[in-house]
């Protein structure tokens, strides 16, 4: 039974490899490689690990590692819904009830239940950090698209909700790329620590693509 477990939970872990983030399949962005679900979690995990390195941030690491890891894992059975899909208290009920399945029969499924649990509610300074992490590795992930140039805004499907957005309208009417839009859309996300406050400030002012 133990072996069954171990190979289920991987299987499933192993879908979010193929499952393309939906934000940028809404923004048509061109590249041979789009980024996937497993990917950006990747990428949180780096992120967190290097905030807390320079910030030197009074957390638990490795809980917050582990919350990264799992956060996502509804994704496998409900795919990754979008705030204009589905409203945030919609998407934390399919997610918690999805996530029960991933876990399935693993020893510490409450645990992790726990952690899901944690991150989603937000209360505590490893679920606030590990939230953090999780927006600015998108910020990151759309300025590195950008400065490529894999998004055109005259190019963008009629059923973008993420483009119909009263707010983003907004912003590209004043002129902002696609990334200083993107970026300062999500500013307010990190009002409450300073520290991501001058990362975002700091990709919005320079080129990050390391050539």
């Amino acid at each position: 039974m133990k072996a069954s477990s171990v190979v289920k939970y991987y299987v499933l872990n192993n879908k979010l490899k193929h499952l393309i983030r939906t934000g940028w399949t809404n923004w048509n962005v061109k590249k041979e490689r789009v980024e996937s679900v497993a990917e950006h979690i990747y990428g949180v995990e780096a992120l967190a690990i290097a905030m807390y390195s320079e910030y030197k941030y009074d957390i638990d690491l490795y809980k917050v590692i582990l919350m990264i890891a799992i956060h996502e894992l509804e994704e496998v059975l409900i795919g990754d819904l979008t705030a204009w899909q589905v409203s945030k208290e919609e998407k934390e009920r399919l997610g918690h009830e999805a996530i029960k399945k991933v876990l399935g029969e693993l020893l510490i499924k409450d645990e992790l239940e726990a952690l899901v649990l944690e991150f989603d509610e937000r209360k505590t300074k490893e679920a606030i950090f590990a939230y953090h992490c999780d927006k600015l590795e998108c910020d990151l992930q759309c300025k590195l698209y950008d400065e490529e140039g894999c998004v055109d805004l005259n190019d963008q499907p009629n059923n973008n909700p993420s483009a119909n957005d009263p707010r983003v309208q907004e912003l590209l009417k004043m002129g902002y790329s696609w990334s200083k839009m993107w970026l300062d859309y999500d500013k307010s996300k990190y009002q409450d620590d300073n520290n991501f406050l001058e990362v975002l400030e700091y990709i919005e002012n320079n080129e990050i693509s390391i050539r």
